[in-house]
């Protein structure tokens, strides 16, 4: 088969169209052959030299795809070969096949393009596992999501509407705002011209947001816990804006609020499972409904790969952006 493989760390140019061995499934894997993969920022820092893959896991980018289920491995069950799944990865999506352990797939939503379902695992385990099982965003609170125009973003702002939840996104233009907005926000802030505390202090009379999802890290720790409502919760879910950062502990205690910093990648995989396991029994029926649906900006070739990491580390992108096999 053929993958993008990383011989060295470096910008997109590091990454080369290869032909690699086959995968095999070992024990409760099954084998996907990939129809389409997407893009997130940690196939960018990967790439970059600045996260590997978990012990064991594969060492091409890749971190959800969609495809159609090859082969079963030893003690499979519920699973048969044909299938079309899209399936939650610790790396291996940009490649043509892709061993999957089958705690981590999902059957393709109803009405929901077979492509277009690669747009769906890492979104919705990310959001459904910070904003709904860490934080618990309850009916009629007021959710703070920063990137709103991201895939994360957009896959938040219509899970936090469709649970009765009140929404406040940030981006960085009009027409991502805009778009934000055609999905449910009720609170729009441009983040280059607007200071983000005031303006979600001003539209909630003062409150503030009961939960904020945060991919900035240490640029955003100090202005988040200002925002952040009494009893609020702040899940924090990418370091785009640096690692380290002073945390307020006083602040924090004033508000009895609370801080939580996860990623899936690194999961054991019974934890993988059980959040596959609530999107699908929680999310799933959403997306069959029409109330939520994955936002795709473009299709890229896989053996493009490149030209699609340069889309994205550029922000020049509403949603997500798919790999797809020829």
């Amino acid at each position: 088969m053929h993958a993008i493989t990383i011989p060295e760390p470096g910008g997109p140019e590091a990454l080369v169209w290869d032909e690699v061995p086959d995968p095999e499934p070992g024990e409760g894997e099954v084998l996907v052959e990939v129809v389409a993969s997407a893009v997130n920022r940690a196939d960018i820092l990967q790439r970059q030299g600045n996260y590997a893959p978990p012990p064991g896991g594969s060492a091409y980018p890749g971190l959800e795809c969609s495809g159609r289920i090859a082969a079963l491995g030893p003690g499979v069950s519920g699973w048969a070969v044909g299938d079309e799944v899209c399936a939650l990865l610790a790396g291996g999506g940009y490649a043509e096949k892709v061993a999957v352990p089958s705690g981590q797939l999902l059957p393709v939503p109803e009405g929901v393009d077979l492509r277009q379902a690669a747009a769906l695992p890492e979104v919705v385990c990310t959001v459904w596992s910070n904003v709904f099982m860490v934080a618990h965003l309850r009916p009629a609170e007021t959710l703070l999501v920063h990137g709103g125009s991201s895939g994360i973003g957009t896959m938040a702002i219509q899970l936090a509407k469709a649970m009765g939840a009140r929404v406040a996104v940030t981006a960085g233009t009009k027409e991502k705002l805009d778009y934000c907005a055609e999905l449910g926000a009720d609170i729009l802030i441009n983040y280059r011209e607007q200071d983000f505390v005031e303006e979600i202090q001003r539209a909630t009379d003062g409150a503030g947001a009961d939960v904020i999802l945060d991919n900035m890290g240490a640029k955003y720790l100090d202005r988040n816990v200002r925002a952040l409502a009494t009893s609020g919760r702040l899940a924090i879910i990418g370091l785009q804006g640096g690692s380290k950062g002073e945390l307020n502990i006083g602040a924090l205690l004033a508000k009895r609020a609370a801080v939580s910093a996860t990623s899936l990648r690194a999961r054991p995989l019974g934890e993988k499972a059980a959040i596959v396991a609530a999107v699908r029994e929680h999310v799933w029926p959403l997306i069959a409904d029409g109330h939520v649906r994955p936002v795709v900006d473009r299709e890229v070739p896989l053996s493009e790969a490149a030209a699609a990491q340069r889309v994205v580390e550029e922000s020049g992108h509403i949603g997500k952006v798919l790999l797809v096999a020829s």
